[in-house]
């Protein structure tokens, strides 16, 4: 297969190659997938530059999320494998950015009715982070005012799309014309610059009374600032740190407001919470079935083949981009146009 393999920790992903490497072996209980399509994470970077939680001994592939086609099933299976021969699969597993990878089964998906791999690819990670934060740990209901950070992001579009299935009304944040667009686009009712210093008091401004927002998403680092603009008995989910520090929050604002801060850890619950995953993506699913989720695939430019993956990691890392960054991996035969 080909792929891009890490034999020592690099600076940055303009230092990533692609070689010749031999197919993976699965263990009895994984699948092998041929990828079609692979995702970017800021964790990617990260761990190609050994800074992750998660550093896999050398040599290892790159690259977690994908999508792609089951090329063999668990030689442990007792029965009938979930995922036969050809079945079209997404999901996540160390070394996506490569032609073939091995995945358990808990690790994938079926890909959705009508949805290509490219959008597919995108899905597993932040999806499921979005429904989680706001249907299991904040308990958004129709009518509530939910403020969403970075809500171009893929975490951030699936969270707008997430809340106005529920019947929310919906505050966008973003730092560009075009990400306040991209926003709207994926049904943000309002949309706000955060580099206007003044942004909470046109936060709360847009609301009921300018009572403030029932729900704030922050996969920022915002939750001190969202204070001035939550209201009495609001929830702020921290959902992550993209801003690059973990804040310290005032919390006498906490006590005042009757505010309840909420964290979210998606990828926590295969440990301490289990059957709540399958709940969480039933959820999705039918949102997707009702045609109110879709994928969040940045469009503006393309990524196709392995030697792209430096390109859209280093677009990814640059704040260039909106939604989900995939590249398109074809197998061979496959045309790159």
């Amino acid at each position: 297969m080909r792929g891009i393999q890490i034999s020592q920790y690099v600076k940055g992903p303009q230092e990533l190659k692609v070689t010749e490497l031999p197919d993976p072996t699965p263990r009895p209980d994984q699948y092998l997938i041929e990828v079609h399509a692979a995702a970017a994470n800021f964790f990617d970077i990260l761990q190609i530059q050994g800074k992750y939680q998660n550093q896999p001994p050398f040599p290892w592939v790159s690259g977690a999320e994908f999508s792609g086609i089951v090329l063999a099933t668990p030689s442990n299976a007792k029965s009938t494998p979930k995922f036969p021969v050809g079945s079209r699969v997404f999901g996540a597993s160390q070394g996506s950015y490569a032609t073939r990878v091995c995945s358990a089964e808990h690790e994938l998906l079926p890909v959705p009715t009508g949805w290509s791999f490219t959008d597919a690819a995108g899905l597993f990670v932040t999806a499921p982070t979005s429904y989680g934060a706001l249907v299991q740990r904040a308990g958004v209901r129709a009518g509530d005012w939910v403020l969403v950070h970075a809500a171009a992001g893929g975490a951030g579009l699936a969270a707008v799309q997430v809340a106005k299935a529920l019947g929310a009304m919906v505050i966008a944040t973003a730092g560009t014309p075009r990400k306040l667009e991209v926003a709207r686009q994926f049904g943000a009712d309002h949309a706000v610059d955060y580099r206007d210093p003044a942004w909470p008091d046109q936060v709360r401004r847009l609301t009921p009374g300018g009572r403030g927002v029932d729900v704030v998403y922050d996969p920022v680092g915002l939750v001190d600032r969202s204070t001035k603009c939550v209201a009495w008995n609001g929830r702020i989910l921290v959902v992550g740190f993209a801003a690059g520090q973990i804040e310290k929050v005032a919390m006498n604002k906490v006590l005042l407001k009757n505010i309840s801060l909420v964290g979210i850890h998606w990828g926590a619950y295969a440990r301490f919470e289990r059957e709540t995953i399958p709940v969480v993506w039933d959820g999705i699913g039918r949102l997707i079935e009702q045609g109110k989720f879709r994928g969040t695939v940045f469009t503006d430019k393309e990524f196709v083949g392995l030697e792209s993956v430096p390109d859209a990691l280093l677009a990814l890392g640059g704040r260039e981009t909106w939604g989900k960054v995939v590249v398109k991996i074809p197998q061979s035969g496959e045309s790159k146009l």
